[in-house]
């Protein structure tokens, strides 16, 4: 029988080193982006992004080849849309706007077998070949919840009770709006990085991993605060690369 596969980023979380994850929905760039070796993890959108659930197995195999942690952003936290992303073969899923304890529950209801949770029994990818798939997927399984929403800061030590999620990101982009008129729109508003800051101080002091978006303006100071999981855009860094390019040629 085979073994079950680790889930890297999950085991780097829990070692304590940094997580780079990065937004991709096409398995060539996957293949580029594993062969760098700097990738740990594939953030796979499915709230904002193009994929669906026939493109899901295949996305996850190639992160798989490269030994990056496949990690899908549902669009809703429902527990059978957790258990469908897993049993396409993601070795995480992450959960947009969890305010309070019901739902970072609902979350672990989804994302784990029993006790933990009531995840379906049904056939999963990662799960072929493997011998009491069901008595070992708990441990590999990665669960990720977004803190995006002013409620859900002020309900942070409540969120913080649940266990068996692996890391509380805390993102800027709709935590700006929802703090107020004035922040629309501006993520990076030092406003709005102090909040993040000290809720993923206040993650940490709890016992779990926590991070955000990131990129070479904040990251210093996120991981100052605590930080390890990131997602990062690789487009700004192109971005970049070709302005770089364009300012030192001749013409």
């Amino acid at each position: 029988m085979s073994q079950l596969r680790k889930n890297s980023a999950k085991e780097k979380l829990n070692n304590g080193e940094l997580v780079i994850a990065v937004a991709c929905h096409d398995t060539d760039m996957i293949d580029v982006l594993g062969a760098s070796g700097l990738v740990d993890a594939i953030w796979i959108e499915m709230e904002h992004g193009p994929v669906t659930w026939a493109m899901l197995s295949d996305i996850s195999r190639a992160c798989d080849l490269w030994n990056m942690t496949s990690i899908v952003r549902v669009n809703n936290n429902d527990p059978w849309l957790v258990g469908r992303a897993l049993d396409r073969g993601v070795q995480g899923v992450v959960v947009p706007h969890v305010n309070n304890k019901e739902e970072a529950d609902r979350l672990v209801k989804g994302g784990k077998f029993a006790p933990q949770g009531l995840r379906g029994m049904a056939g999963s990818r990662q799960g072929l070949g493997v011998d009491d798939y069901i008595r070992k997927a708990n441990d590999e399984i990665m669960l990720v919840a977004l803190i995006e929403d002013v409620v859900a800061i002020n309900n942070l030590e409540e969120i913080l009770l649940v266990d068996e999620i692996d890391c509380f990101m805390v993102v800027p982009g709709d935590l700006s709006q929802t703090m107020g008129s004035e922040y629309l729109g501006r993520p990076n508003h030092p406003d709005v990085q102090a909040v993040i800051e000290r809720a993923m101080g206040k993650i940490v002091e709890a016992g779990f991993s926590t991070g955000s978006t990131a990129d070479d303006d904040n990251i210093g100071a996120l991981t100052t605060a605590g930080g390890q999981l990131f997602l990062c855009s690789f487009q700004s860094y192109i971005n970049k690369g070709l302005e770089q390019l364009r300012k030192k040629s001749n013409l």
